[in-house]
């Protein structure tokens, strides 16, 4: 399988990347600044990587890109909690570039909490703390969700660097009722799982452990 990575990069990008490889798959990550793609290359699997340059926020590099892959996920994001619409204008990007080569399938990681569906004390200090950055992965959401493609949106909770353990809780309305933290491996894990498995598809799901 062909996949494109956006935000690669990142730290959960990264993990994507990894992982793929790992499974023998053909890997695209698309950056904009390759010199900050630090990837150990995995011991097993026989995955090629292609580097590509570019910005998500362009819409012709972005078409460029998919053309010929089979999937997409998209790890992109922003800094700091300003009010702004980059997510959701880099989304519309994937979109349009997906409906253009007629590639189906895409995996978005996005955050819990973008439904303010987050009980609590905690619902209430997210919606105050990340309040523009939930409403753009919102927008980005329910582009996704009104796009005809074949998408799952992963919400993790809070976000950590522990080791991957290929097990967590899901929810695909609300949150789980576990510890509230799942490692970016995991959530690297549940994206690629989900590309494999028609059961996500069209769902929006919470993860923790």
């Amino acid at each position: 399988m062909k996949i494109i990575v956006f935000g690669a990069s990142g730290r959960t990008g990264l993990e994507v990347v990894r992982q793929a490889l790992e499974q023998g798959q053909s890997v695209t990550a698309f950056v904009r600044s390759p010199e900050k793609l630090q990837i150990d290359l995995p011991s097993k699997g026989n995955g090629e990587l292609l580097i590509v340059q570019g910005n998500a926020l362009d819409p012709a590099a972005v078409s460029h890109a998919i053309e010929g892959q089979n999937s997409v996920v998209s790890c992109l994001g922003t800094r700091g909690f300003r009010r702004g619409r980059k997510i959701s204008e880099m989304t519309a990007n994937l979109i349009a570039g997906m409906q253009q080569h007629h590639v189906e399938r895409i995996g978005y990681v996005a955050s819990a909490g973008i439904y303010r569906e987050i009980p609590g004390l905690t619902g209430f200090l997210a919606q105050l703390l990340l309040r523009q950055v939930l409403a753009d992965h919102r927008r980005a959401a329910d582009a996704l969700e009104a796009s005809g493609l074949q998408w799952t949106i992963a919400r993790p909770l809070q976000l950590g660097n522990g080791r991957l353990r290929g097990e967590y809780l899901e929810a695909r309305h609300g949150v789980p009722s576990g510890k509230g933290r799942i490692s970016r491996a995991d959530v690297a894990h549940f994206l690629l799982r989900t590309l494999k498995d028609t059961t996500y598809v069209n769902q929006s799901v919470a993860l923790s452990y």
